[in-house]
């Protein structure tokens, strides 16, 4: 198998080879670089591109185009036990890398799998740039076999809602994975976050990952200045400082925010969901699009880690806490979100008892919709390579 990255430095990449090798494929993996340092793993780099640089992104694919076969080394599908069985699978994530996977099968044949695990605003409304961009996706994917979708709404809300064209969907959620030589229960969490609202201190507010909303992270400010030691919020991972430029300046100056820096993925997870009560799962990055349809991985590894998830109402997030009946909803209607003082009564409402009840409902949740065990990953790769279509949406 063939893996087209857009970003060879996004840690979701290589996650997604995780879940294909433990799968059974042979993974060979190609793209760009946004970053520096060395790579998790060997991949062909094919050039470097920029976060939010769209017609520098458009030039290196167009310079990519070319020399793909050349470049990309030709592999096979591979079964579950990892034998190669079939034609080469070209799996391209984001539409850049569906260009460049299409020109690849074009001059040497396969399966083309595209994987669309985020809806940019570009691709959204009807703009006449935007239309074009939806008829460019449209053409590549009459080559296309299987679309791979993170969410339920990537499908409903974007590929239906704009009239795409009709490929099947599998449906593959941004879970951890299991450890396959750990036999331990999940943990707990039956002791409180250490100087957290259960241990008579604040509420301890954690919002991990890849740090992007502006909204979140102004509205949790405000929160906390509002009521000083109330609450205290603890914020770990990457901040998207092109999107946040003054991310560490707005947390310098409010001693309830605090910056931890970035973590080790998955080992970091239980130290640090254990350090605090609730998990924010708040995203206005693309409010009323992108951010309202998408299941982020901090929902799985808050829940799997015993951290109660805080999310907006109306989005794909508390649709699916809500089935899990283990959250807190905060009302809010609209692109602009809800104020700070509906937040702030939100959080206000989380005494011990409540906590420790939603606490105890998130325990409940069945391990297997919260992590990929290893018979997940062999059944979404054989999916992906073409097998067991059934398991398709």
């Amino acid at each position: 198998m063939t893996y087209l990255a857009h970003d060879l430095d996004d840690p979701s990449v290589w996650r997604r080879v995780e879940m294909l090798r433990r799968g059974g494929a042979t993974v060979a993996v190609a793209g760009f670089r946004r970053g520096g340092g060395a790579l998790p793993d060997a991949a062909v780099v094919l050039g470097r591109t920029a976060n939010g640089r769209m017609v520098q992104r458009v030039r290196a694919v167009i310079a990519a185009l070319p020399r793909i076969a050349r470049l990309v080394p030709e592999t096979s599908a591979a079964t579950g036990d990892g034998e190669a069985a079939g034609p080469e699978v070209v799996l391209a994530r984001n539409l850049e890398m569906l260009a460049l996977g299409a020109a690849l099968v074009r001059r040497r044949g396969g399966r083309l799998v595209y994987e669309l695990l985020d809806i940019h605003g570009m691709m959204l409304g009807q703009g006449i740039a935007k239309r074009a961009l939806r008829r460019v996706e449209a053409g590549l994917l009459a080559a296309t076999r299987l679309i791979v979708i993170s969410s339920p709404a990537f499908d409903t809300r974007y590929l239906r809602g704009y009239g795409q064209p009709d490929v099947p969907t599998l449906l593959v959620e941004n879970k951890p994975f299991a450890q396959p030589s750990d036999d331990a229960p999940r943990p707990s969490r039956t002791a409180p976050a250490p100087g957290g609202i259960e241990d008579g201190g604040p509420l301890i507010v954690g919002w991990f990952g890849m740090l992007r909303c502006r909204w979140s992270l102004l509205t949790l400010d405000a929160v906390t200045r509002a009521e000083p030691g109330r609450c205290k919020v603890r914020l770990r991972g990457r901040p998207a400082l092109d999107v946040i430029p003054d991310f560490h300046a707005v947390v310098d100056a409010n001693p309830d925010l605090e910056f931890l820096g970035p973590y080790d993925w998955p080992g970091d997870l239980p130290r640090i969901y254990a350090e605090v009560d609730v998990a924010w799962l708040f995203d206005r990055y693309q409010a009323g699009q992108n951010s309202d349809w998408l299941l982020p991985n901090r929902l799985y590894e808050g829940c799997l880690n015993g951290a109660v998830p805080v999310a907006l109402d109306g989005t794909e997030v508390a649709r699916r806490v809500q089935s899990w009946d283990c959250g807190v909803i905060v009302p809010g209607a609209g692109d602009a979100g809800p104020a700070v003082p509906v937040v702030a009564r939100a959080l206000a409402a989380i005494d011990a008892p409540a906590l420790a009840a939603r606490r105890a409902a998130v325990a409940a949740i069945p391990r297997d919709r919260l992590e990929m065990n290893e018979a997940e990953c062999r059944r979404l790769t054989r999916a992906i390579c073409g097998e067991n279509a059934g398991t398709t949406t």
